[in-house]
């Protein structure tokens, strides 16, 4: 866990600066912590430096003194690129993080290289909208309101498909402090943004789910209309959260953004800048605890060996883009068990953590290896595979 002071905020922090490389930062939208990027993030690997945060009053971030100011948002996060040495960043801001976003280049352009603005508006809703939500959450929680909050995040074919997934973003918006939801509430209907974004002056793309009803499709167009030059695309099959609704196509359009404004991510060269790499993605995986032990148990014997699979395996193939760590996270179980490696099936059900994957696609690949390589060899890894989901629930 990475804490930063940034002026009056504590800010839960994520950054994956890769030396070399284009930095994107990604901003959360209302009721979200830095995870709802996970896929996003896994989909363009280490392509690009990536910077999350959870904003003030959200997720493991302090909430400070609600209610807030749009200025307030914007200055915290332009802190936190100064304090990490960030001079530019191409920012993709969701919802209220797409505000936070305009509202930065307008004000520190010298930070900003480019704009994905998704599923966001120069002004989003009304007072009589916005001030009965932050007195049923100051009066209730945010569990007062999740219900239909839920709805708006996402299609209908999705909540049915994917009940559990709801069911955990649902957690995610219900630990919200009601101070911290009800204080960027207020934030969001007091920001008009609509002179800010007259004065735009770097690339910007405006994006949002073609099922969009919190900020719909004709709304987002009417703001790239008044950006100079900005480009509109809707996201087919996705509500107000495409990040984790349609993560692949999301990060398809931030990989074309990246190129078509001169910051085309690149791939990992050989040799240290490769390492490094793949040490990143390999932390991120794994975690740094089993990182860190693998690296203290190492010997002359096996030095090369472990400097060869961080480069091969992590600075490699799990940093191409074309393939997400969810489902890099799935074959890779499989493949496991398929061959018998117990210990290293373990290991990586262990990291489904980090990676994405559920129980659900555990079972699915186990399934599929009972099939193509055996009813022993499932059979096996079935029984290692609970056993490593009933610790991570009773140490959770």
């Amino acid at each position: 866990m990475r804490l930063q002071s940034v002026g009056t905020a504590e800010l839960h922090v994520d950054a994956r600066l890769v030396p070399g490389r284009p930095v994107l930062v990604l901003v959360n939208s209302l009721g979200t912590d830095l995870r709802i990027w996970d896929e996003v993030v896994g989909a363009l690997g280490t392509s690009c430096g990536t910077v999350r945060y959870d904003k003030r009053g959200h997720g493991l971030s302090a909430s400070g003194e609600p209610p807030y100011r749009l200025d307030d948002h914007v200055d915290d996060l332009a802190g936190l690129l100064d304090a990490l040495a960030v001079e530019k960043a191409v920012v993709c801001g969701l919802s209220v993080g797409g505000m936070i976003a305009l509202s930065l280049a307008d004000r520190r352009p010298d930070l900003v290289s480019g704009l994905v603005l998704c599923d966001t508006a120069h002004r989003i809703g009304s007072p009589d909208q916005w001030n009965p939500r932050i007195d049923a959450v100051l009066a209730g929680g945010v569990e007062a309101i999740a219900e239909s909050v839920l709805e708006r995040w996402f299609t209908p074919s999705f909540r049915h498909s994917f009940p559990q997934r709801c069911s955990g973003y649902r957690r995610m918006l219900t630990s919200t402090p009601p101070g911290g939801y009800a204080g960027t509430c207020a934030a969001i209907r007091d920001a008009d943004l609509s002179d800010a974004a007259g004065r735009i002056a770097v690339p910007t793309l405006c994006l949002v789910g073609d099922q969009d009803v919190a900020t719909p499709p004709v709304l987002v167009r009417s703001l790239a209309e008044r950006i100079g030059g900005a480009a509109f695309a809707t996201i087919a099959d996705a509500g107000h959260l495409p990040c984790i609704e349609q993560a692949e196509r999301l990060a398809g359009h931030l990989r074309d953004f990246l190129a078509a404004t001169g910051a085309k991510p690149s791939e990992p060269s050989l040799g240290e800048d490769l390492f490094q790499a793949g040490m990143a993605v390999r932390r991120s995986v794994l975690g740094d605890a089993h990182v860190d032990r693998a690296q203290a148990n190492r010997t002359a014997l096996d030095e090369d060996f472990q400097r060869f699979i961080t480069q091969a395996a992590w600075g490699g193939l799990w940093s191409r883009p074309s393939l997400s760590r969810r489902e890099r996270s799935i074959i890779t179980i499989a493949l496991l068990a398929a061959l018998g490696h117990d210990e290293e099936v373990a290991m990586h059900v262990r990291a489904t953590t980090n990676t994405g994957a559920v129980m659900g696609d555990v079972e699915e690949a186990l399934l599929h290896v009972a099939v193509y390589a055996g009813v022993p060899a499932a059979n096996r890894a079935f029984h290692i595979a609970k056993k490593v989901f009933k610790e991570m629930e009773g140490n959770r």
